[in-house]
């Protein structure tokens, strides 16, 4: 339990998790945040103007979470055709530890990250810049052929959604998941490599 002073970011957006874990995105109100944190309800719209705006912010904790393992392989060291099949190994990586471990709370992200196009846009740019890192530094180092950054990156990111986009999550626990992802992977690779 918090104190209204002591009452932090952190806190309210934890507690809102529990809250949507137990009674959903339909059903989880602020009072019910506030109840689990020992405080008014006021004390949390001190924080967030509105339920929209709580949400909004899990929402963007939740997609953020992944940004920095990504972020620390596209800006590494190392060659580029290593660090992208690591990025796109960790982001599948994540997204199916999300699906599988706490499925009552990946299907509320769902629905949460349906309300939030937004944020979601702005996550898809981020995971995109972080790809083209890597492609630019594969192109200016000679292992991938020249190509438009921006849009390669794109591109990868859309053909292997499969692998990190929710839509798919039901398939991620199939044993045959990562095979049929590496045999992508095969295939990017030989489309990216400068030899191609």
């Amino acid at each position: 339990m918090a104190t209204d002073s002591a009452l932090t970011t952190e806190q309210i957006l934890s507690a809102t998790e529990d809250a949507l874990r137990r009674f959903g995105p339909a059903k989880a109100t602020v009072v019910d945040v506030a109840r689990t944190l020992g405080v008014s309800h006021g004390s949390v719209y001190r924080f967030f103007s509105s339920k929209t705006a709580l949400r909004e912010a899990v929402t963007e904790r939740w997609l953020a979470q992944a940004h920095d393992d990504l972020r620390f392989i596209a800006i590494e060291p190392g060659p580029a055709a290593e660090r992208l099949h690591r990025w796109l190994t960790t982001l599948f990586a994540a997204k199916r530890e999300k699906a599988l471990d706490d499925p009552q709370l990946f299907a509320t992200y769902l629905t949460l990250v349906a309300e939030a196009s937004h944020i979601v846009d702005a996550h898809v740019d981020t995971l995109i810049d972080q790809i083209a890192q890597i492609i630019q530094d594969g192109i200016e180092k000679g292992d991938f052929r020249h190509t438009p950054i921006s849009a390669t990156a794109r591109a990868v990111l859309e053909a292997t959604a499969h692998f990190h986009h929710p839509a798919h999550a039901a398939g991620w626990s199939d044993p045959a998941a990562e095979d049929r992802f590496e045999a992508l992977w095969k295939l990017l690779l030989r489309g990216l490599a400068a030899d191609a």
